[in-house]
């Protein structure tokens, strides 16, 4: 059984990550990750499968800081706005590691996109496989999978899910 001070902060986790992507505040959203920390995004079809190709593979946090200079800096886009509503956090085990308790969870989310001169529409949907190791700072992601259902999506994922 996992105390209400875990829960509690696995709840405030998820919520946080979604309010920095959907408020675009892209200099904090490598913050949520260990510096070994990963994050990817990889067709259910592939999940299932046990297959390992990814859409998206950030292999560490200096990635992820990579990915965030291209998000502002480089990479040319229509801008949109995302809003994420993510289900409750499923505990799937807690584990004590020499490095620090980690939690495995998941949880499903849906992306909704609206352009400035659009109707809101469904972006993106699946579910996060995610490893969380509770640090002096908080709970961090060791791993962040994001596993969407539809082989189908835009033409680009500009934005972190």
């Amino acid at each position: 059984m996992v105390d209400f001070a875990t829960v509690s902060a696995l709840l405030d986790l998820y919520s946080a990550y979604a309010a920095t992507v959907d408020s675009s505040d892209w200099d904090h959203w490598p913050d949520f990750f260990l510096e070994d920390g990963t994050y990817r995004l990889q067709p259910r079809e592939n999940f299932d499968a046990g297959l390992p190709l990814c859409l998206l593979a950030l292999e560490s946090k200096a990635m992820i800081r990579d990915r965030v200079y291209g998000v502002k800096e480089t990479m040319y886009h229509d801008p949109y706005y995302q809003r994420h509503v993510v289900g409750i956090p499923r505990i799937l085990s807690v584990t004590a590691t020499p490095a620090g308790e980690e939690i495995e969870a998941e949880a499903n989310y849906i992306v909704f996109r609206t352009k400035r001169d659009g109707l809101t529409e469904v972006f993106n949907a699946g579910r996060y496989r995610d490893v969380i190791r509770r640090t002096e700072d908080g709970l961090k992601f060791r791993s962040r999978l994001c596993v969407y259902d539809s082989d189908l999506i835009p033409n680009s994922v500009i934005y972190p899910i």
